[in-house]
């Protein structure tokens, strides 16, 4: 698949790329929680993953099959206005990789993928601490229609 940006090529994810998703959702998780065990992830990709919910992995030209990114998308229903959308459900690039418009061009992947379906909008959520992140979604057009409040008990 084309991919905008040089050195890089798009890969759509398969059934087969259960075990690499849960290892990337790991990846995600252990820049910004301070937690060591996550068992949970593998039930969350057995119970989400389906053809419905594709993956993009991002490989540079000289060694596919090792990804250095991953897109994995799903599906939401706007509250306010009862419509199906498309929902990020991760984006990951490794460290060495960032700041080369790899996001980016994932995020322009998502809304095209949304937009074939028929999708007004595109969602998605980010940890609050995560500055890096949310400057991003801003800049491309992102908006916050809401916050998700927690209060351990």
């Amino acid at each position: 698949m084309n991919f905008p940006v040089s050195g890089y090529c798009l890969r759509r994810g398969s059934e087969q790329d259960r075990s690499l998703l849960v290892r990337f959702l790991c990846k995600t998780y252990e820049e910004t929680v301070k937690t060591t065990s996550f068992i949970h992830l593998t039930e969350t990709v057995s119970q989400h993953f389906s053809d419905e919910t594709p993956i993009w992995w991002v490989e540079t030209e000289t060694q596919s099959q090792h990804p250095v990114a991953c897109l994995w998308l799903g599906n939401a229903v706007d509250q306010l206005q009862g419509d199906r959308h498309g929902y990020v459900l991760m984006l990951y690039v490794l460290p060495e990789h960032r700041r080369q418009g790899i996001a980016t061009a994932l995020l322009e992947t998502a809304q095209d993928w949304s937009r074939a379906r028929g999708d007004r909008q595109i969602g998605l959520q980010a940890f609050a601490d995560n500055a890096a992140a949310i400057a991003l979604y801003r800049k491309l057009g992102y908006q916050i229609h809401s916050l998700w409040l927690t209060k351990p008990l």
